[in-house]
């Protein structure tokens, strides 16, 4: 039985498995070697391509793996094919990292926004490219793959920057997919990301740039939330407390659990320590400085070799293959300024992680491990994928052949007809369909379809409504729309009345300038009335016609849920649409101005059985303010006896009373008192407090009975004449317009040309998608079939960065 380090030697690719003849002893790295051994350990991290030995099956494995990557960006398929996602700030040294990967330059390399698509590199090694052959995946029609020079691979990543930068959004998501093979090409996958920017504190100056950052965070961060993509996290720091790109990375992979972190610019850091002490903690630092268990146990540092391959003045290498040469002499220099600043030799476990030909041979190993553990997987996905496609091209074949005249009509009555049956369904409740998805919070229905705000501008807090925090749609939400109209509207006190207003409202009688406080109550209630209701009822509409209008995109999710969906027929959509948005406007239009109408009659005319519902409150009201006035004016009568007669229930018979002399007071008393009352109301324009109150009462009263009489009628108008209708008027509505439409014109409804044009490309593009996943089926079979038949030996889990110390070990060792 195999040890696990040469278990872990099976899965290498080539470019690992070749290397390890090559690869020199430590010792040599030692600051006290000369240029002799320094020179001989350059040429071993240099490499030849006659040192490598490809396998077959790891060349079909990563093959395999790169196309599944391809397949799920061209049609956007939900396949987490594994790959190193590289994470950084502008200017931390992602580009030149690539490169120094790669081997050779392709991209600009420097300060401000250079990547604002995502970029896939697919290195493959292939011992037989001296140079870098290079494959652009084609976005304009079926998606291929086309040779391009590196010239063009840059011009048209530079083109594509450019257009973004005059975008309005500036970046997009869909990545530029790169194919290159070279015979010094590492087996990865590489997504290069855009730079996160840190912007400065917000100011009218920095609002774009903010915004920049932002979108620039939310592109990085959707990337990283696929579970099988390996995080690359760059840090260009010297202290690992300052984590500005972790900060982002750990929003996402908090225990950084599928992070390696690597540290760049590292011929930079080193002068900048005076101690050894500082080299010791920057190069393994203690777990509480990084906040997790990071992949490798410690980060990685690499220096790349810095200057651009031309041919002009300012270019340092005349050739890739000098900048490929470069590298690992910078990385002996690297080391062997470490171990001066130590005054020690790098512990193994220490030279593991220094330089970018390290870096790459873990990310090899680490990115085969994952390709290898989830072959099983992959297999059944591109089964289903498989089933799917062809259910879906069997099913645009059919609509194809569906193309006439009679078979048009009968599919456009089948779907209008499934169409309004889940506009009932939706109404008499369901919950087929996800409320996280279509379920709005009674916050999200105050943003999107308006609040119940009165005067004072002030909303109901949520805590007061029931439901307030579930995702509602259909009945549901209009039930708890209503529900909180009514209660806000309801509930709703009158307005304070001031002096002024009384003083106004008396105006002048067209036979006297007498005054009249009945009539002045009367004036003032109606007014405040129509003032305050009206806007509710603006807002009413508005709301319920939000609610209901969300019926119809909930209504086609749930058609295309149950296959009843009518696809590729984009006109008879809109025409359907479009029947229900006006329905609905219409409705709710005809519906508002019938509640006004009652609104305007009830503010029109005051009948004192309606607005003076509670008549006994307003008598009790009246007696308590006649005995507090008799109190204070005792014998002075004057304006409290006019509560005191108005209070009596019946003014006639008080009067009666009054010239019969048959007051308990005495006739003197009762006249005197009828001439002072007759004064305080028809001639006395001072306005007593007894008159405020009693005109404060009468509007109180009458604006309740407003109120409740306006509650009441546009609760049951809405719901007769605006949700009804719904259910039982716009069905023949909408079956009368379109056999209209069927008999007049089909063309109007159906547009034939485009939807067999939509259909026509629909079915070469599912043809192609079935042909590569076809392709790939064959692929992962058969490595699936290699593997199970290999019959490996089971290896406990074990931290990668033990795996990876292993392999290094063994390589040491065979080249002593």
């Amino acid at each position: 039985m195999s040890s696990p380090s040469q278990h872990n030697l099976v899965g290498l690719s080539p470019y690992l498995v070749g290397r390890h003849k090559t690869l020199p002893r430590l010792h040599l790295f030692n600051r006290d070697h000369g240029p002799k051994d320094v020179s001989r350990a350059t040429a071993a991290l240099s490499g030849s391509p006659e040192s490598l030995y490809p396998s077959a099956g790891n060349e079909k494995l990563y093959e395999a793996y790169n196309d599944l990557h391809g397949l799920a960006q061209d049609f956007d398929k939900p396949f987490e094919a594994p790959a190193i996602l590289l994470v950084g700030h502008q200017t931390d040294g992602k580009s030149a990292l690539i490169e120094a990967l790669m081997g050779f330059q392709f991209n600009h390399v420097g300060g401000g926004t250079k990547t604002r698509r995502p970029i896939t590199l697919h290195m493959k090694y292939n011992a037989a490219c001296s140079e870098p052959l290079c494959y652009l995946m084609t976005e304009d029609g079926l998606p291929r793959e086309e040779e391009r020079s590196l010239d063009d691979i840059q011009a048209h990543i530079e083109s594509e920057n450019l257009r973004l930068e005059r975008d309005t959004h500036q970046f997009w998501a869909k990545e530029i997919i790169i194919k290159i093979e070279y015979k010094y090409c590492p087996n990865l996958t590489i997504i290069d990301t855009p730079g996160l920017i840190a912007p400065p504190p917000q100011s009218n100056a920095t609002t774009a740039l903010q915004a920049q950052a932002k979108a620039v965070e939310a592109l990085v961060r959707s990337k990283m939330q696929h579970k099988e993509f390996i995080i690359l996290c760059l840090e260009d720091c010297s202290d690992w407390s300052n984590a500005t790109t972790r900060r982002v990375v750990m929003q996402v992979d908090p225990e950084l659990s599928r992070t390696i972190v690597v540290s760049t610019k590292l011929d930079t850091r080193i002068p900048q320590f005076a101690r050894a002490a500082d080299v010791e903690l920057f190069l393994r630092p203690p777990p509480r400085l990084l906040d997790g268990d990071i992949l490798g146990g410690t980060p990685f540092f690499t220096s790349v070799p810095s200057g651009r391959v031309g041919s002009g003045r300012d270019a340092v290498y005349k050739s890739n293959e000098q900048f490929r040469e470069a590298s690992p002499a910078r990385e002996l220099e690297d080391v062997s300024s470490l171990e001066e600043k130590l005054g020690r030799p790098l512990l193994r476990e220490e030279r593991n992680h220094v330089g970018v030909s390290r870096l790459r041979w873990f990310l090899e190993q680490i990115l085969q491990r994952k390709y290898m553990e989830s072959v099983p997987s992959i297999v059944p996905l591109l089964d289903r994928e498989y089933r799917n496609v062809t259910l879906k091209l069997h099913q645009t074949v059919t609509d194809l052949s569906d193309l006439d005249e009679i078979k048009l009509k009968e599919r456009g009555r089948v779907f209008r007809d499934s169409f309004l049956a889940k506009l009932s369904l939706l109404l008499k409740g369901t919950v087929v369909a996800p409320p996280e998805k279509f379920g709005e919070t009674l916050q999200d229905e105050r943003v999107h379809g308006g609040a119940f705000v009165g005067a004072d501008g002030l909303q109901l807090p949520f805590k007061h409504m029931p439901n307030a925090g579930m995702r509602l749609y259909g009945g549901a939400q209009y039930h708890r729309a209503m529900a909180e109209f009514r209660f806000v509207v309801g509930g709703m006190k009158c307005p304070v009345i001031t002096r002024e207003e009384i003083v106004n409202a008396c105006g002048v009688e067209d036979m006297h300038d007498g005054t009249n406080y009945f009539r002045t109550a009367c004036v003032i209630a109606v007014a405040k009335g129509r003032d305050v209701f009206e806007p509710f009822l603006h807002q009413l509409g508005f709301r319920l016609s939000h609610v209901l209008r969300r019926l119809l995109p909930i209504a086609l999710f749930l058609l295309q849920k149950d296959g009843e969906y009518l696809s590729n027929h984009d006109m008879f959509m809109k025409r359907v649409s479009t029947a229900f948005h006006l329905f609905v406007e219409c409705t709710e239009r005809a519906c508002r101005e019938k509640c006004m109408e009652d609104l305007l009659s009830t503010t029109r005319y005051v009948t004192w059985s309606l607005h003076n519902r509670n008549r006994a409150g307003l008598r009790q009201f009246l007696d308590t303010v006649s005995l507090e006035q008799s109190i204070l004016t005792n014998s002075a009568g004057g304006s409290g006896d006019l509560v005191s007669v108005a209070s009596n229930g019946n003014k006639q018979e008080n009067s009666s009373k009054v010239l019969k002399g048959q007051d308990s007071s005495g006739g003197q008393m009762t006249q005197t008192r009828l001439v002072d009352l007759l004064e305080s109301t028809l001639w006395n324009r001072r306005l007593a407090q007894s008159s405020e109150d009693i005109v404060n009462a009468l509007v109180a009263k009458i604006f309740e009975g407003i109120r409740d009489h306006f509650v009441t009628a546009a609760e049951l108008k809405f719901n007769c004449f605006f949700l009804m209708p719904v259910v039982d008027k716009f069905p023949a509505l909408l079956r009368e317009d379109l056999e209209v439409a069927f008999e007049e014109d089909l063309d109007r409804v159906f547009d034939v040309q485009q939807a067999r044009q939509v259909l026509e490309h629909q079915r070469m593009d599912l043809e192609h998608e079935l042909r590569r996943v076809e392709r790939l089926q064959e692929k992962f079979a058969g490595i699936h079939h290699q593997l199970s038949s290999a019959h490996p030996v089971t290896v406990p889990p074990k931290d990668v960065a033990e795996d990876f110390s292993s392999m290094l070990s063994i390589r040491e060792k065979q080249f002593v």
